[in-house]
């Protein structure tokens, strides 16, 4: 239960990737307030761990940024995806491969303060090629791949050369797995 009441509701913006909605609420002490919201159906992050603790990351324009960033692949869920499913696709899209194996390594909130966006991080073992490489949309043709070491990519986290939230999730939480299992 909310310790909020909502007032008014208005949906200002539907979009591709997202809604804007804007709600009048009031507060337990009497007062108003405005809150902007981000709707947005979630999405499925992918860490490819090859056997030789390699990691696959993509590197992509972000337009917002206007800069290339170094990203674990993902994508948007469509509605009402499974987003193991979506995981698998976005795989196969954005690199040209596929896993034997996939792990659920959590989901995370990325700006609960504004937006409602889950991202499904999983771990994607057992790799093999895919006959025809990659199926990049438009936006992404330009995106190329890079084959790192787990250690060489957590490096370029603290370097500040991967910034991206959802790749800092997915490093971190596969190294800690990967001490779980070693230490079976």
């Amino acid at each position: 239960m909310t310790p909020l009441k909502q007032l008014s509701h208005e949906v200002i913006y539907r979009g591709k990737v997202f809604d804007l909605e804007v709600d009048t609420i009031e507060y337990p002490s009497g007062n108003h307030g405005i809150r902007e919201v981000a709707r947005h159906p979630g999405g499925a992050v992918v860490v490819p761990l090859f056997p030789d603790g390699n990691v696959l990351l993509v590197r992509q324009f972000r337009y917002p940024l206007q800069d290339y960033s170094l990203e674990l692949p993902a994508g948007k869920l469509e509605r009402q995806e499974d987003p193991a499913h979506a995981a698998i696709r976005e795989l196969e899209e954005e690199t040209g491969w596929t896993a034997g194996r996939l792990k659920k390594l959590t989901a995370l909130l990325t700006t609960p303060g504004f937006c409602d966006e889950v991202l499904h991080i999983f771990l994607a073992t057992d790799l093999a090629k895919t006959p025809g490489g990659p199926r990049r949309e438009e936006g992404e043709t330009d995106m190329t791949t890079r084959l790192l070491l787990l250690e060489e990519a957590l490096q370029l986290v603290e370097q500040g050369e991967i910034r991206d939230s959802k790749t800092i999730a997915g490093l971190f939480l596969t190294e800690r797995w990967i001490r779980r299992e070693a230490e079976r």
